[in-house]
């Protein structure tokens, strides 16, 4: 596959140009000289300016548009009532958390895109602060236990209801399917970057790979589930045409409205303990696993302090780059599996052998 080759800068110089004038003085058999002048043009540069990055994909963004505006936040559903969901296909960056019953819910982050209709939106939990602290910018929800709406007005960010964003959250917005409350709440994208926040643009979540790179080295990956409770355990099979791993649950294909296929370019599983009624404990640090590239890279994430995000690194210590892209982080408990089928072998044009063929194995893998 290719990627964007990066942009880089050039210069053209000019050459200077040296002009002698002289003329010759007659009279009584002498000649005088003219001094010679000489004009010199100074060198031009011209210079080829690199695009302008988008903060949370690492993608080249030539309109400029997303260090205009800052993150937006939106607390999205995931039951079956609320499936398919409308523009989280969209979100530059996605994190997966556990909530109360063991189920899951999403907080979807968009800085470069602006989906028409975000949703179904729902409430806030105590998880939800930590998670948006580093970003600011605007945090879209339905409502919440007082506790929890107290830790969100505390954070650096926007934070809006369905009583306070106006037109910007709806229920039974038209383009979607007909729901019962509480799954017919949704964002209107342009709306809620409307209502404002800062910083403009947000810091950057992740550090990327170069665009044009190589693809990564690691672990051969055909596909991997994640183990959440059964109906919330995705399957991601890595599509090496487009780069990006694509999401299942139940061998079904996980869509939006619209329609489109969940499949982003980076996952991360970010093992994580979890306390009290499912609250995720985002600072800290633990062990990660980074799929990028049809590969696995093992890990650990470290998170001192709320107002910074999650480090990847190495066993070795450095840190592991995502493609640039968007990247779904999954936040499962510290305690649950992840298996890994293994992409099989190449294949070679070596004369064939009695062996039997190599087969992708699953392995389960508990962290």
């Amino acid at each position: 596959m290719t990627h964007p080759r990066s942009w880089h800068l050039g210069g053209i110089a000019a050459v200077a140009v040296a002009l002698a004038l002289t003329a010759s003085a007659c009279g009584g058999g002498s000649e005088a000289a003219t001094p010679k002048r000489t004009t010199t043009t100074a060198a031009a540069t011209t210079t080829t300016v690199a695009a302008p990055v988008a903060p949370l994909t690492g993608l080249a963004d030539p309109s400029g548009a997303s260090l205009t505006r800052p993150a937006l936040s939106v607390k999205v559903e995931n039951t079956d009532a609320a499936r398919p969901q409308a523009g989280i296909d969209q979100a530059d960056v996605l994190y997966e958390e556990v909530v109360e019953g063991n189920i899951t819910r999403f907080v979807a982050i968009f800085n470069s895109t602006v989906p028409d209709v975000i949703g179904p939106v729902r409430s806030v939990r105590q998880e939800d602060p930590d998670i948006v602290w580093p970003l600011g910018g605007v945090f879209a929800y339905s409502g919440g236990a007082q506790v929890n709406v107290d830790a969100i007005n505390a954070a650096p960010v926007h934070a809006v209801d369905e009583d306070t964003a106006g037109g910007a959250m709806v229920r039974n917005e038209p383009s979607q399917p007909p729901r019962n409350a509480p799954h017919n709440l949704y964002g209107l994208g342009p709306a809620l970057f409307a209502l404002g926040g800062d910083p403009k643009p947000p810091k950057a979540l992740f550090q990327y790979l170069t665009p044009g790179s190589p693809a990564v080295t690691g672990r051969n990956v055909l596909n991997f589930h994640v183990g959440f409770d059964a109906g919330y355990d995705p399957t991601w099979t890595f599509d090496a045409a487009t780069d990006t791993w694509q999401r299942s649950i139940d061998g079904a294909p996980s869509m939006v409205t619209g329609p489109g296929h969940i499949a982003p370019t980076n996952v991360v599983v970010q093992f994580t303990p979890y306390s009290g009624e499912a609250e995720a404990q985002t600072v800290g640090e633990g062990d990660v696993w980074v799929f990028t590239d049809g590969t696995l890279r093992p890990g650990r994430w470290v998170r001192p302090d709320k107002t910074q995000p999650a480090h990847y690194v190495d066993p070795a210590g450095s840190p592991i780059l995502l493609r640039p892209g968007r990247t779904w982080v999954e936040l499962l408990p510290s305690d649950r599996t992840v298996d890994v089928t293994d992409a099989p072998p190449p294949a070679t044009t070596a004369p064939p052998t009695t062996a039997a063929p190599a087969k992708a194995t699953s392995q389960k893998n508990k962290k």
